[in-house]
């Protein structure tokens, strides 16, 4: 079954501003969904529509298969969203929030407290909840965000943007959290411009530019579109002459640091045993560039001929 089905949506605005030009997506049950595309490009729109925060002007949604035309309270019990914007009151006691959110969807008392605890403490929060959600850093908004889209454990969490403005190490405990709660079966579709998060994270991806959807694939299969990747090795010790070294195509940086062009499915060992005749080990070794976002940059680029 699919998670949510969009067939020919469409929004104009009374503008006359269309912003989406009829996309039709597809995400599978227990799927991790991205949805990337540039500022602008529809993104926060279809999101929007898909939680009932903006009005359609044509097409068909369906979450779990439940048409949001006729059975929206239905769907929309299915559904939690992690808006871009902080939009709870900042003077309410952060316990108070969740225990509300969940008095939205009618959740008993008791289950509801049950559920703040659990997810508080998953968010690291629980020790706070009597305080107002003002005294939390910004981070600690996006997660009490998240915590409150959990109260009523959706089968599909909508995440638009949830890690714009974090610092890295709440970005990595924020994916952790993530996988784990879809490998424990809930879809999930991201909207982000880290892309490194997207390719981390997601398994399926869609692009979107100027209201259409351009590209759907796999992630993985994607990602092996890009013929070339460079890596950048830095050497233990400096490399005073740039070697020849048959098949791949190479420069130094620096006397330590040396790029290395390798083509799809091109074997690295060659180049391992080079370094290890003129004994140099290999402190670390990284890509250039997100190979997602050199196709992302490519597919927007051709979508404008």
């Amino acid at each position: 079954m699919n998670a949510l089905s969009v067939k020919h949506l469409k929004k104009i605005y009374a503008n006359g501003l269309v912003a989406l030009k009829g996309i039709d997506l597809d995400v599978a049950e227990g799927d991790f969904f991205a949805l990337l595309g540039q500022n602008g490009a529809g993104k926060s729109t279809t999101i929007g529509i898909i939680c009932s925060l903006v009005t359609k002007t044509t097409g068909e949604i369906s979450v779990f298969g439940h048409d949001m035309d006729k059975e929206l309270a239905l769907a929309k019990s299915l559904i939690g969203m992690v808006p871009q914007e902080i939009n709870f009151s900042t003077f309410e006691k952060i316990s108070h929030i969740l225990i509300n959110q969940a008095g939205y969807y009618g959740i008993p008392k008791k289950i509801a407290h049950e559920r703040m605890e659990k997810y508080l403490s998953k968010m690291g929060l629980w020790e706070m909840r009597d305080q107002q959600a003002f005294r939390l850093s910004g981070g600690m908004k996006r997660r009490l965000m998240i915590a409150r889209a959990l109260m009523n454990e959706p089968k599909l969490l909508v995440l638009d943007e949830p890690t714009a403005g974090v610092d890295v190490e709440l970005r990595h405990l924020l994916w952790r959290f993530l996988t784990e709660l879809n490998q424990q079966g809930t879809t999930i579709i991201l909207t982000t411009h880290y892309l490194e998060e997207a390719e981390q994270l997601c398994k399926n991806v869609a692009i979107i530019d100027h209201g259409e959807i351009i590209e759907k694939a796999n992630m993985k299969a994607l990602i092996n579109r890009v013929n070339v990747q460079t890596l950048v090795l830095e050497l233990e010790r400096p490399l005073l002459h740039l070697p020849h070294i048959q098949n791949y195509a190479h420069r130094l940086v620096d006397e330590t640091t040396l790029e290395v062009d390798i083509v799809t499915n091109q074997t690295i060992n060659p180049l391992f045993e080079f370094l290890i005749q003129q004994n140099i080990g290999i402190r670390s070794m990284r890509n250039k560039t997100n190979r997602l976002e050199e196709l992302f940059i490519h597919l927007i680029s051709e979508n404008k001929k």
